[in-house]
């Protein structure tokens, strides 16, 4: 074992029970996407560092990117999040997108950071975004997919919650703490963002640090303790409203605390959490009005989350939501009587298949009762047996092997029959 190449820090291997996992998650993605009627899209791996550099963040930029140079001199970056990549698509073909534009991706994210519980340094993230119109209707209808999705795996509104704040209200907020310049107002966002990672005191000390004073802090303190100061932005008092017509309020709450982190949000702004604060944020995002304009596009207002598959995959567990799948996607298994047979078992398997159903064929001619344990182990419901006797009466023997039922079915009427067995098991 010493002599295998181990895996790269912070990857996983996707064994074919992970991989069915993560294609279940998929699988919600996708419906409650196009359930509200987003096309899916993807963008490269690989990205200039530059798209990243203006919008992201300092610290996304220069401590979590994967970046080196391609053989060219030019700085490249492993794709450390998707919006700065779609707002590159968008600029591109700006003049010819029908609005609004409704899109949605799942795919591979790289950021190079320690791992630990819920948090790897390669991970799979689902996008979704609407562009093209500052209407709250689509922050709403945002925040309503993700919602769709974690009730479609089986989450109550008691697990988990998508807490809720504004940008805008915070940059009023902040200026009314004499904090107006573009460098102090990023210095306050970080310390609200911190403010549930440090003691009180510590937290204090952090600010002194940032060059605020010691009534800047203070009222800082004040304006993230007030739990009704969001009946103070008319953007989120329309955006509460709009969730109660969708019948999906008490999945919501408002938290002051939730900023962020990337610079290019401009509006409203949610993260989703499990209730009893035990994991990271399942998902988070916002509104972006002038991201596509920064990449060398039209104004094209946006909103859109980002949910990755580690957190989420955590938590289904925990609440045993998690399916319980086969290890083979196959119906049938097509057993080998002797090796005289192999060429009757596999046209046996083309004739099935034919008829709609997945099969596997045994490819040796052991005993069959090793081929039927073989078939049950790794969770194929149906063996099928043909024999001499078989092939001789055009019969084919049917097993199920959840309940041992056995039935002869006639060779033209065989693909009916599996398919009854299999329904009267579901």
């Amino acid at each position: 074992m010493s002599s295998i190449i181990r895996p790269v820090k912070g990857t996983r291997d996707f064994y074919p029970e992970l991989m069915r996992k993560r294609t279940w998650l998929y699988d919600h993605m996708r419906r409650a996407a196009e359930a509200y009627g987003y096309q899916e899209w993807e963008a490269p791996i690989i990205e200039t560092l530059e798209l990243y550099a203006a919008k992201s963040g300092e610290e996304l930029v220069k401590e979590q990117s994967f970046v080196f140079e391609d053989r060219g001199g030019n700085e490249v970056t492993l794709r450390p999040e998707l919006t700065p990549s779609l707002a590159r698509l968008i600029a591109q073909k700006s003049r010819q997108l029908p609005r609004p534009i409704r899109w949605w991706s799942f795919g591979p994210f790289w950021r190079y950071e320690r791992p630990q519980k819920g948090r790897l340094r390669e991970f799979f993230q689902w996008n979704v975004d609407c562009l093209g119109t500052d209407s709250l209707v689509a922050d709403a209808e945002i925040a309503g997919i993700a919602v769709q999705m974690l009730k479609n795996i089986g989450f109550k509104s008691d697990q988990l919650v998508v807490y809720v704040n504004s940008r805008q209200l915070m940059d009023r907020k902040i200026a009314e703490l004499g904090v107006t310049d573009a460098e102090g107002k990023g210095k306050v966002l970080r310390m609200i963002d911190r403010i549930d990672k440090m003691s009180r005191d510590k937290w204090h000390i952090y600010g002194g640090e940032l060059g605020l004073s010691s009534s800047q802090i203070n009222g800082l303190e004040d304006i993230l303790a007030n739990k009704d100061l969001w009946k103070e932005a008319p953007e989120l008092v329309e955006f509460f409203s709009i969730l109660d017509t969708l019948g999906i309020r008490d999945w919501f709450e408002y938290n002051a605390n939730i900023v962020r982190g990337l610079n290019y949000y401009t509006g409203v702004v949610m993260e989703g959490r499990d209730r009893a604060g035990d994991h990271r944020a399942l998902f988070g995002g916002g509104r972006y009005d002038n991201l596509v304009a920064d990449v060398g596009g039209d104004e094209v207002t946006g909103v859109g989350f980002a949910m990755g598959d580690v957190v989420i995959g955590l938590i289904a567990e925990e609440y045993g939501l998690l399916p319980e799948t086969q290890a083979s996607s196959a119906q049938v298994l097509v057993t080998v009587f002797d090796a005289d047979y192999m060429a009757a078992s596999l046209a046996l398997a083309t004739e099935l298949r034919a008829g709609g159903l997945t099969v596997e064929v045994y490819p040796d001619a052991l005993k069959l009762g090793k081929q039927f344990k073989y078939g049950d182990r790794v969770g194929i419901p149906i063996g099928v047996v043909l024999g001499p006797d078989d092939l001789a009466a055009g019969k084919v023997a049917v097993k199920r092997f959840a309940d041992r039922t056995q039935v002869s079915a006639d060779r033209a009427d065989v693909v009916e029959t599996i398919k009854n067995l299999l329904d009267t098991a579901a």
